[in-house]
């Protein structure tokens, strides 16, 4: 069932939302060469802790860390460790934080060190595909049109979008209904109405869009080898057009 957020519940979700940009800030900055994914989950725990706030990724069917933190090749589900990140890798860094009961779930890509030109393009069309996706949020539209303005966005950039995995609503728990696909026909689905809160979350590969999970049940990697790129937000939808909730404090 698809539920509607109260104005109050989502100044909540607003709440856990800055925690999770938070994650994402100091995320970036250890994202540097000599540094392990652990330690990238390390520094959003800290987070976490020092905002009083809950991880709804520890434990999520036993993953065992607050963070997916995936470099490279790594589509999602990357479990931190001692990965060492190198000059000219890309690491995306997927989190979210639990307050007051609510949820907020995002994801970014950041470079270590300097990148290579099609590094930064596959960020910027994947960041692209994101906004485009926020731009379809209006009340009236349907999933459709959001899925569409994602795919769109990455084949222009000449790029593909990982089929399999989904954004999703999100409130008291993560993962809630309706599930948002990374592809859709424009006028087609579920019609979004004022007070809906979607995780929308582009995952974009640089080669092929096929991919295959590892052996630990969690890693998906791509199957080319090739590099892949993940950014999320959680958006409520509102009357005057779409609400970020995981923008940074200040925001």
């Amino acid at each position: 069932m698809v539920t509607r957020k109260s104005a109050l519940q989502i100044a909540t979700m607003r709440r856990a939302g800055k925690v999770v940009a938070e994650m994402h800030e100091v995320a970036a900055r250890a994202a540097r060469p000599g540094a392990t994914t652990a330690d990238i989950d390390r520094v959003c725990g800290e987070v976490l802790e020092r905002r009083g706030a809950r991880s709804n990724f520890l434990g999520y069917h036993g993953f065992p860390a607050v963070s997916c933190v995936s470099a490279n090749e790594v589509v999602v589900h990357g479990i931190p460790g001692e990965r060492v990140l190198a000059e000219g890798d890309i690491v995306s860094v997927d989190c979210g934080a639990v307050v007051d009961g609510w949820h907020a779930d995002a994801a970014v890509t950041v470079p270590v060190g300097e990148i290579d030109d099609e590094a930064k393009a596959l960020i910027s069309a994947t960041r692209g595909a994101l906004e485009a996706a926020i731009d379809a949020l209006h009340v009236g539209a349907r999933l459709g049109d959001v899925g569409a303005a994602i795919e769109a966005a990455a084949n222009r950039a000449g790029f593909a979008v990982v089929r399999e995995y989904t954004g999703h609503g999100i409130g008291t728990q993560m993962h809630e209904d309706p599930a948002v696909p990374n592809m859709g026909r424009p006028g087609a689905g579920m019609r979004l109405a004022g007070g809906h809160v979607l995780a929308i979350e582009p995952i974009v590969n640089e080669g092929r869009p096929a991919v295959r999970t590892l052996d630990d049940g969690w890693t998906v990697v791509t199957a080319d080898g090739r590099r892949s790129a993940h950014f999320e937000h959680t958006i409520a939808v509102g009357d005057d057009g779409p609400q970020v909730l995981t923008l940074p404090w200040g925001e």
